[in-house]
C-alpha cells in the first residue's frame, strides 16, 4: 500500500495544531479556520446581543397584548439562546476560538443594542423582526465562506438556523400588524 504524500501547506497545518494548546485536529486548513471562526464569532455576537435585546423587550413589555407578547418574546429568546452552544462548539470543532466576553461581543455585534427606559410594544417587535434580518443576513454569509472553504457541517447547522430566524421575523410581522378597518 502506498503512502499518500501531505502537501507542505497541509503538513505545516497539521504542525501547528499539534504545537498549540487549544488546537483542534482539522482537515481543514488554517486559512478555512480562520475564515469560518471569524464568520461564526460574528453570528455568535448577533446571536447573544439578540438573545439579550429579546429577554429585556420580554422582560419589559406592556400593554393590552403584554401576554401574547411576553410568551412570544420568552419562546423567541429560548430558541435563539439555544443557538449559542453549538454556535460556539462549531467553531472549536473546526479549530477556532470563540468570543470570550461581553466586551468582545460588544466588539463583534451587528445587532445595536436598546437601553431605552420605555419602548411601545409594536416597536420592540419591528425592531425584533429587522434584528432578525440582520441575524439572517449574518447567517448566510457565514454560510458562503463555509461553502467556500468546503465546511458542509456547518453550512448544514446554518441552514437551520437560517429557518429558524426568517420564522421568527414572519412571527415578529405578523404579531406586529394592526388589524385593518374592515375587521379581516
Amino acid at each position: 500500500m502506498k503512502k499518500k504524500k501531505i502537501s507542505p501547506l497541509k503538513k505545516a497545518d497539521l504542525l501547528a495544531q499539534r504545537s498549540a494548546p487549544l488546537a483542534t485536529p482539522t482537515d481543514l486548513g488554517a486559512k478555512a479556520t480562520k475564515d469560518i471562526a471569524a464568520a461564526m464569532n460574528g453570528v455568535l455576537a448577533d446571536v447573544f446581543a439578540l438573545y439579550l435585546k429579546t429577554k429585556n423587550f420580554h422582560w419589559h413589555v406592556s400593554g393590552p397584548h403584554f401576554r401574547d407578547y411576553h410568551l412570544l418574546l420568552d419562546e423567541q429568546a429560548t430558541q435563539i439562546f439555544a443557538m449559542t452552544d453549538p454556535i460556539a462548539e462549531r467553531i472549536r470543532k473546526v479549530g477556532g476560538q470563540t468570543i470570550k466576553s461581553v466586551g468582545h461581543i460588544a466588539r463583534t455585534q451587528r445587532i445595536l443594542d436598546n437601553d431605552a427606559d420605555y419602548v411601545e410594544p409594536s416597536s420592540m417587535l419591528a425592531e425584533l423582526r429587522d434584528d432578525n434580518k440582520v441575524l439572517a443576513a449574518g447567517l448566510r454569509e457565514a454560510h458562503e465562506v463555509c461553502d467556500e472553504h468546503r465546511d458542509i457541517a456547518t453550512a448544514s447547522l446554518i441552514e437551520n438556523w437560517i429557518d429558524e430566524t426568517e420564522q421568527r421575523t414572519w412571527f415578529l410581522f405578523e404579531a406586529g400588524r394592526r388589524a385593518d378597518s374592515s375587521g379581516h
